[in-house]
């Protein structure tokens, strides 16, 4: 079991709310020995293990060499990394694929430059909701994280198929937002019925408080193909070093290699890197669950976060639908040799 399972999400805003205030004043240009400096970012869940496998096993450190000095940074949420990112507080690293698309949609100078993770997410209810089947969802209480996140859309836009709407949208189902920590608590005193919900939650609501699993990963719409994370940098960076850039995707994809390779002990890694952080455990148990929905891989599909985005706008989440022809650069994922520029 997760300790202190209930104040498990407050404790990790609040601490790495506290080591991104303390590091925010530098930047990554250089360093006090005269290196340049290369900054990753990265969240401490298990959507983000490709970066904590390359900082465990020293990967942007070989790859960008010796002239380089490495540092890392973590985040509560999105927004602070896409802050940090337009700063020049982080030179790259891994982050949702919506808040990249939100900044980018609002003009922001910002690229994908590989995947991170996909998959993970997932439908579940409670036990006295009732619910066990699609069927069953009309007129019941929905939560996701926040309204038209990823979750949210990828619900909404799998319920759609079914006749089934949120209220927002002249549908019966009721929705509302919170932290996955306050889900547990919820489900037990029924004011909400469901949720759509990323891993780890969703497993540790199913060993916690016996929630039943309504919709699964590879059922839930984009569920198998859509990223969950991306590595992201600024196209101010590409266009002044794109060779750095390149040793960067290089490195994040070796530490994904080796997460397919030696998938146990890159959970032990994850683990120990998320307690370190966080100073909270996840059960090995936990992790297990999460691992077969989750799939770690450097490839991105253009067309799926094009869609993802059209289903936002569909659903009304966005007034105008966005086109992200430019956000994507593949160019990166190739084996081939970039030379600066």
């Amino acid at each position: 079991m997760m300790k202190n399972f209930m104040s498990f999400f407050a404790v990790v805003l609040l601490l790495l709310a506290g080591v991104l205030a303390g590091c925010s004043s530098e930047k990554s240009s250089g360093s006090d020995d005269g290196k340049k400096k290369v900054v990753i970012g990265f969240f401490p869940n298990i959507d983000h293990v490709p970066a904590m496998i390359a900082k465990e096993k020293g990967l942007f450190e070989k790859v960008l060499g010796e002239d380089v000095t490495i540092e890392y940074k973590t985040f509560p949420d999105g927004g602070a990394f896409m802050t940090a990112l337009k700063t020049g507080d982080i030179s790259a690293g891994l982050v949702g694929p919506g808040p990249v698309m939100n900044h980018f949609a609002n003009g922001a100078d910002v690229k994908i430059i590989a995947g991170g993770s996909s998959g993970g997410t997932v439908v579940v209810a409670s036990k006295k909701s009732g619910i066990q089947t699609v069927d069953d969802l009309a007129g019941k209480t929905f939560i996701t994280p926040g309204v038209g996140c990823t979750h949210d859309v990828q619900f909404e836009t799998f319920a759609k198929d079914y006749g089934l709407k949120s209220t927002r949208i002249g549908g019966t189902m009721k929705h509302t937002t919170g932290n996955p920590a306050q889900y547990a608590g919820l489900f037990q005193s029924g004011k909400v019925d469901f949720a759509s919900v990323p891993e780890p939650w969703a497993s540790l609501l199913v060993k916690e408080v016996g929630a039943k699993v309504i919709v699964d990963s590879d059922k839930i719409s984009f569920g198998t193909t859509l990223p969950n994370s991306v590595l992201a940098t600024s196209g101010k960076l590409i266009k002044e070093d794109s060779a750095l850039v390149k040793k960067i995707v290089d490195a994040h994809k070796e530490a994904i290699q080796f997460i397919n390779e030696n998938p146990e002990e890159a959970k032990e890694i994850a683990i120990k890197t998320i307690k370190d952080i966080t100073k909270q455990e996840l059960e090995k148990d936990i992790v297990d669950r999460s691992w077969e929905r989750i799939h770690y891989t450097s490839e991105v599909n253009a067309d799926v976060i094009q869609q993802f985005a059209d289903s936002s706008y569909d659903l009304k989440f966005l007034k105008d639908q966005p086109k992200f022809a430019e956000l994507i650069d593949k160019q990166f994922l190739e084996n081939k040799k970039v030379t600066k520029k």
